[in-house]
């Protein structure tokens, strides 16, 4: 067992691994400089979330306890790291933190197997005596009661899929895809969905949901296992078995479907997993929006593979529609369309001038779901689809966190494109790095 002291400088090297034992406080420096650098270049990180998963383990052992608590933590940026490795492989920090993470686990015995500090610690707090308040389930079903009483605020995601179909990501990025069959939307430790989209118009590479089936697991004393399964022209107002609610447990009012207007709105509400669900058939179709805490979105069981689950990583790019340059084909009343690699021609029932407009009845902002809305029109020439692209900007305004980030609009061509930023970026990144690695080098000496 190392001393309180010495442990204590251990932990404040651990959060930036740049260099081995001994580095100091010149390789905290180097952390902070490359933090500010990616800070002031976000094509670097655009797609890296290493940085995330330093800064929260940082946090984690800013105070001193006892050993088994440091190793919980490092076992958990552990697994926050390893899910960075998909987007991160090419990146300096991430490889530095990788090796930084096994000179720790090695230095302080901590085994790769046990308990982390994701999603969060469910033992329930003792009840207030002078409470008046009767709850109809414990407060380990209930994920906000829960939580430890000084907490940090939740941070809340949001996720949404509709139309031809557009999805918005956890993380805010807004695509068009094809997807045509069944996808993941979400698949964690806690619940699944899956969706299954057809084609709306023969021929087409635009495609729409006609099937959503959800799976809530089981979860300790709270909920039995129960599937929620809509396809079109059947949105039931119960699970599958019938039930309303998560079961015989003591919990079960902690997971309930709620019929909103029969037949077209439905709200599923988790509150054992800070959870809402809004389901909608509008049209022949449905639309699915999520409101979930960003460490049960990314809750994932050992050995899970979670590169297909769309509302995480979004739509593989060979499955991306390029509505961009189809809407600018559109706009300048070039035919025909088909030429724009994935992409479906106009649909006679719509000019690119009348779906405009619209759209503008129900979307006066010119942001992407306004956008979604002409290209959906005039891709299938059905009109509800302006419905589906409304009440998703509803949807996001009901579930979504940040009021900020209601609107989110298209980036000029090149911004926001790690691919074509990335080249020149990187190098950058690594000249920089190398240089305040060998200012470190002479420091110590």
């Amino acid at each position: 067992m190392l001393p309180q002291r010495e442990r204590r400088e251990v932990r404040s090297r651990a959060g930036w691994m740049v260099m081995g034992k001994g580095a100091g406080p010149s390789a905290l420096e180097v952390g902070k400089i490359l933090t500010i650098f990616l800070y002031l270049f976000p094509a670097v990180s655009l797609q890296c979330k290493i940085l995330k998963c330093n800064s929260e383990f940082w946090a984690s052992t800013s105070r001193s306890g006892p050993e088994e608590e440091f190793c919980t933590a490092l076992r958990a940026y552990n697994t926050c790291v390893r899910r960075t490795a998909r987007t991160c492989r090419g990146d300096l920090a991430y490889h530095s933190a990788q090796h930084g993470i096994e000179d720790l686990m090695s230095q302080h015995n901590c085994s790769r197997e046990g308990p982390t500090s994701q999603p969060r610690p469910r033992t329930p707090p003792p009840p207030r005596p002078d409470s008046q308040e009767r709850s109809d389930s414990p407060e380990v079903c209930h994920y906000e009661r829960s939580l430890p009483r000084h907490a940090a605020p939740l941070n809340y995601t949001h996720c949404g899929f509709f139309g031809n179909p557009h999805l918005r990501t956890f993380s805010d990025d807004f695509q068009t895809c094809k997807v045509e069959g069944a996808w993941p939307l979400i698949h964690n430790k806690y619940l699944s969905v899956q969706v299954t989209n057809t084609p709306v118009v023969p021929g087409s590479s635009a495609t729409a949901t006609s099937k959503l089936t959800i799976i809530f697991k089981n979860f300790q004393e709270c909920v039995d296992q129960k599937t929620y399964h809509a396809e079109t022209d059947e949105l039931p107002a119960a699970f599958a078995d019938g039930s309303r609610n998560g079961g015989e447990r003591h919990g079960a009012g902690a997971l309930r479907v709620v019929e909103k207007v029969p037949g077209q709105h439905v709200e599923i509400q988790a509150r054992y997993i800070g959870t809402t669900i809004v389901v909608r058939q509008v049209g022949r179709y449905l639309t699915f929006a999520v409101r979930m805490p960003e460490e049960v979105a990314t809750s994932a069981e050992d050995g899970d593979n979670q590169d297909l689950y769309l509302c995480l990583h979004g739509c593989p790019l060979n499955q991306r529609i390029d509505f961009r340059t189809f809407r600018a084909r559109a706009a300048e009343g070039h035919v025909p369309a088909t030429r724009v690699r994935g992409a479906v021609p106009p649909h006679h029932g719509f000019t690119y001038s009348s779906a405009v407009a619209k759209c503008k009845e129900r979307l006066p902002v010119e942001d992407l779901y306004f956008q979604s809305c002409v290209f959906d029109l005039l891709t299938s020439g059905d009109v509800s689809f302006s419905l589906a692209a409304y009440y998703a900007f509803e949807d996001v305004k009901m579930l979504h966190s940040n009021k900020d980030r209601y609107h989110i609009f298209e980036r000029p061509t090149g911004v926001g494109n790690s691919a074509a930023r990335g080249p020149s970026a990187t190098p950058l990144l690594f000249v920089l790095a190398l240089l305040l690695w060998i200012q470190c080098g002479f420091t110590q000496l």
